[in-house]
């Protein structure tokens, strides 16, 4: 688990310790985690020079930052892109054999948005190392605690939040903003038996209850 101590990260790692079927979750990350549980193993990492991970079946991403918070589009890339491929690799070289993935709505190589083209580049250099099932999660914008996080608040969070709050009934579900919370039980529901390429859109996402039947399969 990449990504631990952000939006979707954060709950996704309490999803996995929770999983009965689950022997120990690995996160990745820079800090100490502020939990606990017996199954987390918590290792302080440098992304860009990662080590050996112990053995596998599983791999997620949620590594993610904003331009702003970053400084420059270099550094984004570096953590958006190089980070979350180096631990793509790591652990498939540790034995994962299916991913999942926290990508974004408009992920496209072709797009005119360099946000959104980053999120593509990377959702096709995982689609080629040869993972049993690749999952990518595109969520519209997130709503959740930042704060509690310790996490900078997002402008464009807070700006489509007080949209959404207004026009919610009004918006098709694909554009409504979804919490955190689903993105990550959509993935640790999905991951364990995914097959192929598998694309769980922001609409599929926040429909718990036909979650499984709407999850549209592009091996």
């Amino acid at each position: 688990m990449a990504g631990a101590t952000g939006l979707v990260g954060a709950s996704l790692v309490a999803c996995l310790c929770e999983d009965p079927g689950v022997a120990e979750v690995h996160a990745l990350a820079r800090r100490d985690l502020p939990c606990a549980h017996p199954t987390l193993r918590v290792h302080r990492v440098d992304f860009a020079a990662l080590p050996a991970l112990p053995p596998v079946d599983e791999v997620y991403l949620a590594l993610g930052t904003t331009i702003a918070v970053a400084g420059s589009q270099a550094a984004f890339r570096a953590v958006d892109f190089d980070a979350n491929l180096a631990v793509a690799r790591a652990a498939q070289a540790a034995g994962a054999r299916r991913l999942g993935l926290v990508s974004a709505m408009g992920a496209n190589t072709r797009s005119q948005v360099f946000y959104n083209r980053v999120k593509g580049e990377l959702e096709a250099a995982l689609a080629v190392l040869g993972f049993d099932g690749l999952v990518i999660a595109r969520p519209s914008l997130l709503r959740g605690n930042r704060t509690a996080l310790g996490q900078p608040l997002r402008a464009g969070e807070l700006r489509w939040a007080k949209v959404d709050a207004l026009l919610r009934p009004l918006l098709p579900r694909g554009l409504r903003a979804i919490d955190g919370s689903d993105v990550a039980a959509a993935l640790a529901a999905t991951v364990p038996n995914a097959r192929g390429r598998v694309l769980l859109t922001s609409a599929m996402m926040q429909d718990a209850q036909s979650r499984a039947a709407q999850i549209r399969v592009t091996a």
